[in-house]
């Protein structure tokens, strides 16, 4: 019999995920010299791309053309892409080990770190996750019912996606109308009467993890001046050598613009708030109406950065309604797959499975992305991790590490369990139709696209497999 990866017998490959990282690890395959290789692709969601489609802001659509890429890794003939297949519901982790030579897990991270202080499960405590997904039309958020009818939300975390949170909520909504954000999200925000947004830090603006784009586009919104307070942008020794970093330096020197500038004369105003923690959401009538902050010191951490520590000094911001968390994403263990709890992960060594932490390596199984490492970097970051991750497979693929087990490679080996199943397997050249569906819904009304923002709407406007 023929060794897998060769012209008489393909490397069979799944790979579980088609977010940037998932394709990222369809691309390397694809790429790899003397390789020959059969990718199935496979996604919970009738519609690929992951956060490039779900994540990424929509007034953000050049990040979103990244998409490009992936088209071109799915129409390869090698490639297939099975949507609305769901790993642990549809098919097992044991079904794939029988068809396929090795596995690659581009799950993600779906889940989101809680604060953990009183008040966070008030109606109105929300994490910046459930918004995002919500006004970007992602299916499992779009019947959240966010209630904008409050003077004030704060925002609590500095990083990308807070900023991203901080904008939609700033912005015009006739700006955001011509995108492809959600109609029903646009509905809603065309009714907000949030006047007062905070971005709150419990490090300082160097430590800011947002990029100078992001702060910038802030500052550039018509309608809301940027305010920050100059006592807080006083930096201590460790902060101050922090600025060699250019990025860093970018955003403080915008910082400081802004807090030159004063407190402006919009009606709306944003609040970039450093060197505050959350320590309350304080509630009426089971609703947030106040957040609770106590100041903090930075002290050196040792490692060449700083740590924040409260010096019992408290604040208390009224008419705060609504409260998103943006400090940290983990992911969901996946039935079958072996789970870091405390990472938050994939358990894993470098990408290759393991069967716990610190435990012997699970053979043909892999991880890419933020599965893989945990929640960092930008979507492009996953192309360098996913690349990694494929040397891997390929190093244990010349060495002979295939787990020995009868494996079932035959073309029809996936489509006909999911088949028996009666699963409603979403072709790409599906996908596409409704893809084309979307962005003629959107011309209709002047938009880029307008998303189908339900599983079942998805499905009853595909057109026939081809």
């Amino acid at each position: 019999m023929s060794a897998p990866g060769t012209a008489e017998r393909p490397l069979c490959v799944a790979v579980i995920g088609a977010g940037p990282s998932g394709f990222y690890a369809v691309e390397a395959l694809l790429k790899a010299p003397g390789l020959n290789v059969r990718v199935d692709l496979f996604d919970r969601l009738p519609t690929p791309y992951g956060l490039a489609r779900g994540g990424v802001a929509p007034d953000h659509q050049k990040i979103k053309s990244v998409t490009a890429v992936y088209d071109r890794a799915a129409c390869d003939p090698r490639v297939r892409f099975f949507g609305n297949v769901k790993l642990g519901k549809d098919v097992t982790v044991d079904e794939l080990r029988a068809r396929y030579d090795q596995i690659v897990y581009a799950v993600g991270c779906e889940s989101d770190r809680k604060m953990g202080i009183p008040g966070e499960d008030l109606k109105g405590s929300y994490s910046a996750t459930d918004f995002v997904g919500w006004y970007n039309g992602h299916p499992d958020y779009r019947d959240i019912p966010f209630d904008l009818n409050c003077e004030a939300a704060a925002v609590v975390g500095i990083g990308n996606v807070a900023i991203d949170v901080i904008r939609i909520l700033a912005q015009d909504p006739d700006v955001l109308a011509k995108t492809d954000i959600a109609e029903h999200a646009v509905s809603v925000l065309r009714q907000s009467q949030v006047k007062r947004v905070y971005l709150l830090g419990r490090r300082g603006p160097v430590q800011a993890a947002f990029s100078p784009k992001e702060i910038e586009e802030v500052g550039e919104i018509k309608r809301a001046d940027l305010v920050v307070k100059e006592e807080e942008l006083k930096l201590d020794e460790v902060s101050k050598a922090g600025l060699c970093d250019a990025a860093a330096k970018k955003n403080y020197d915008c910082l400081l613009e802004a807090a030159h500038k004063g407190a402006g004369r919009k009606d709306r105003k944003i609040f970039a708030r450093f060197c505050v923690s959350p320590v309350e959401l304080i509630g009426k009538d089971g609703k947030v109406c106040a957040i609770k902050l106590e100041r903090n010191n930075l002290e050196p951490d040792g490692k060449g950065s700083v740590k924040a520590r409260g010096l019992g000094r408290f604040e208390t911001i009224e008419g705060v309604g609504l409260v998103f968390r943006s400090v940290g994403y983990r992911g969901i263990p996946v039935p079958g797959v072996p789970f870091d709890e405390k990472a938050g992960r994939v358990a894993n060594a470098d990408g290759r499975v393991v069967a716990a932490v610190g435990g012997p390596v699970v053979l043909s199984e892999y991880v890419v992305g933020w599965a893989k490492r945990g929640p960092s970097g930008l979507i492009g970051t996953n192309r360098a991790c996913s690349v990694a991750t494929v040397g891997l497979m390929l190093e244990d693929l010349r060495a002979g590490k295939l787990a020995e087990r009868g494996v079932d490679v035959s073309m029809e080996a996936a489509p006909r369990l999911l088949a028996s199943k009666a699963v409603k397997v979403v072709s790409f050249a599906q996908w596409k139709e409704i893809d084309k569906l979307e962005i003629a819904n959107g011309k209709k009304s002047g938009k880029i696209r307008e998303k189908f923002t339900r599983v079942a709407e998805m499905l009853s406007a595909m057109g026939p497999s081809a």
